[in-house]
């Protein structure tokens, strides 16, 4: 897990060029939810929240400097199933759209080379 965090946040920090496999996408997103929940807590016991909400500047600087990491990684996943970064949008179409970005996530992406290049699991 922490070798996909650092291979997406440091290695590729804002390339959205390339494909991005499922996994690389979800150890990702796990990994960020796990230091987002570890940041959430540490400004409970820190005492240092906005009001009643639970979060605080911890919490809202890792989310600050993971969001482009978070979008990159993003298109790449949308380009290894051959759709476009600007499908992303698709998530404005309320209920519907998020579904369908959730589907095409989990989708095995396209096998050999497509016109965003090498198929990731064969690079590996």
């Amino acid at each position: 897990m922490i070798d996909w965090y650092k291979k997406v946040v440091f290695e590729n920090y804002a390339n959205f060029n390339g494909r991005a496999r499922r996994s690389e996408y979800w150890w990702f997103l796990l990994a960020n939810i796990i230091i987002a929940i570890i940041a959430m807590v540490i400004d409970n016991v820190a005492g240092i929240t906005f009001g009643k909400i639970p979060y605080g500047p911890v919490y809202v600087l890792y989310a600050l400097a993971v969001f482009l990491p978070g979008l990159a990684v993003s298109v790449r996943r949308l380009h290894d199933v051959g759709k476009s970064g600007w499908f992303y949008f698709i998530i404005l179409i309320p209920l519907v759209g998020a579904i369908w970005l959730l589907v095409l996530f989990f989708t095995e992406g396209n096998q050999g080379e497509n016109q965003y290049g090498p198929d990731p699991k064969t690079i590996e």
